[in-house]
């Protein structure tokens, strides 16, 4: 019989399944992970985004299909992490943006979920990537629309969508080499599609295991948390799916039970058609093992040390002592009269940040924006009568006045910085003899005599400010707009200071982005010398995401 539609019940299994499934394989999707990106493993990112949405959606009590999708959005957006976990929550939000007028999803509303899905996950990144998860995305997507048009019957749409979307990943070595030269695909399209298939063997009923997810959500205590190494009598966690060979009888349930009885404990056997699951805690897996494979070939074998385990949670009780013991260490701190927040978009920014007398650092910036409850940590976190926060960027300054109304217990004074080269002058301009409010007026009157100037690069075609742009040119982005286009990094960087540059320029700065090399930068700052003698100029690094280069000009 077809299944046409899925209910807001079978919606939240599926998404739930489909997260779970992601945190088992999250290991496995972190060992395709071939690029040395600074932000984390690409299988963990998207697992604590997916399960910051899925924390969410357990939390749940009567739901219906628009706070099941609003949960799945704002929970995977706010826990977003690493470039994986953005594009993830995109998708979510793309997706669940489509479905969640609807009390039931039909396969047309599903292919429209998974179009919308794309789109907002390609407009969310600033040069997409072909043979990224993206790619798998866009494939999911393009069968998802042609399935739409010949079949009504969920049970034959899903599967043939899941079938390309392993195709397209398959494929995804072929559009980038450095994938094909470490032999495997894509690690976020992996991602992508362990989520769906976690998805798909809810849909067909299948056992889920939904420990995880109710350990994230703190429904119920999964294990003891305070058992002794002593006290652990079978010492590794063995787990295994048997591929039968032949017919997997109860008898042989019942046997296979009895053998993993004497050789352990906590059993688990599930047979389901030609496969058969096996959980055992044991002190030699070997045996489990060697008796598994008389049954047929085995796959998915897991062992875990229960003893280690055991030893790491005590690292991490220790971890979250020390963490207490600084959290009342903070209280005992005397309350000083002024601090600093500023939020910051590189390792080396930060530190100059901190060089400056800087409290806290907010990790954001235009990639991405911190949000207001980020900003009332922070506040919580330094012990000042009066703070100052410096947003350096346009579009955090609302999200800082907005913590700023919701402090009582502190004066905040939020400077409207909209770069970090305006952050790092407002801080330089602080003068500890002066009051709050001298102060206050200085460093808004000193940014104003900073122009700042950005080099990235374009995502689309467009007109804007009289130029003409395409895709994957260079830009030199001042504060009132867009100054330079060009093909060249460089090339584009001295147009633009030429319009920045005039005769009472004293100092340029230069902050130098993760992808730039330092020597690159360094020559870069002696072309600068040359075109102009009589001005200082200055080469940070500043670890920036995105920009080549960050400009400051005073």
């Amino acid at each position: 019989m077809a299944t046409k539609t899925i209910n807001t019940e079978l919606l939240t299994k599926m998404f739930l399944a489909g997260a779970a499934n992601l945190e088992a394989k999250k290991e496995f999707i972190n060992e395709l992970n071939v690029f040395p990106v600074p932000d984390g493993d690409t299988g963990t990112n998207m697992t604590l985004t997916i399960m910051s949405a899925a924390k969410e959606v357990s939390s749940l009590e009567n739901p219906d299909m628009l706070s099941v999708s609003k949960a799945i959005s704002s929970g995977s957006l706010r826990g977003a992490r690493g470039n994986s976990g953005v594009i993830l929550s995109q998708l979510l939000r793309g997706f669940t943006k489509e479905i969640r007028e609807f009390k039931e999803i039909d396969v047309p509303v599903l292919a429209q979920a998974c179009e919308r899905a794309r789109a907002t996950a390609y407009k969310a990144v600033m040069k997409p990537k072909e043979g990224t998860i993206l790619t798998v995305a866009k494939g999911i997507a393009q069968k998802a629309a042609e399935m739409a048009e010949t079949t009504d019957d969920l049970e034959v749409f899903i599967p043939e969508v899941i079938k390309h979307a392993e195709y397209v990943l398959s494929k995804t070595p072929e559009m980038l080499p450095v994938l094909k030269e470490a032999g495997v695909v894509d690690s976020g399209g992996q991602g992508l599609l362990e989520v769906i298939n976690g998805a798909y063997d809810a849909f067909q009923g299948k056992e889920i295991d939904y420990s995880a997810i109710e350990a994230s959500a703190g429904t119920k205590m999964v294990k003891p948390t305070a058992q002794a190494e002593a006290d652990i009598k079978f010492g590794y966690c063995t787990e295994f799916i048997i591929m039968v060979e032949k017919e997997f009888t109860d008898d042989d349930e019942i046997d296979f039970k009895a053998y993993l009885e004497s050789i352990g404990d906590s059993i688990v056997c599930v047979a389901d058609d030609d496969i058969v699951k096996i959980h055992v805690h044991t002190n030699d897996p070997g045996l489990a093992i060697q008796k598994a494979l008389t049954y047929g070939q085995l796959s998915r074998m897991k062992i875990d040390n229960m003893r280690e385990e055991h030893q790491e949670k005590l690292i991490k009780d220790a971890e979250k002592l020390a963490a207490q013991q600084k959290e009342e260490k903070k209280v005992t701190v005397p309350r000083k009269s002024v601090g600093f927040i500023a939020v910051s978009i590189g390792e080396g920014m930060n530190e100059i940040f901190k060089e400056l007398g800087v409290d806290y650092i907010i990790e954001g910036g235009q990639t991405m924006n911190p949000s207001t409850e980020d900003m009332l940590t922070a506040i919580d976190e330094v012990n000042a009568d009066h703070i100052f926060i410096l947003p350096n960027n346009k579009n955090i300054i609302l999200a800082a006045n907005q913590a700023q109304m919701l402090t009582k217990d502190k004066d905040i004074l939020v400077i409207p910085t909209k770069t970090v080269p305006q952050g790092i002058t407002a801080v330089i301009n602080y003068m500890p003899e002066a009051d709050i409010d001298t102060n206050a007026e200085t460093m808004n009157e000193e940014i104003k005599n900073v122009k700042t100037g950005q080099v990235t690069y374009a995502v689309r075609d467009t007109k804007i400010d009289d130029k003409e742009i395409h895709e994957g040119d260079i830009m030199g982005i001042g504060d009132a707009g867009i100054l330079s286009v060009g093909q060249s990094v460089e090339e584009t960087a001295k147009d633009m200071l030429s319009q920045l540059v005039d005769d009472d320029t004293e100092l340029i700065s230069l902050y130098y982005g993760q992808d730039v090399l330092e020597e690159d930068a360094a020559h870069f700052a002696e072309q600068i010398e040359e075109l102009y003698p009589d001005v200082d100029v200055d080469a940070h690094s500043g670890g920036q995401p995105i920009y080549y280069y960050v400009l400051s000009v005073e």
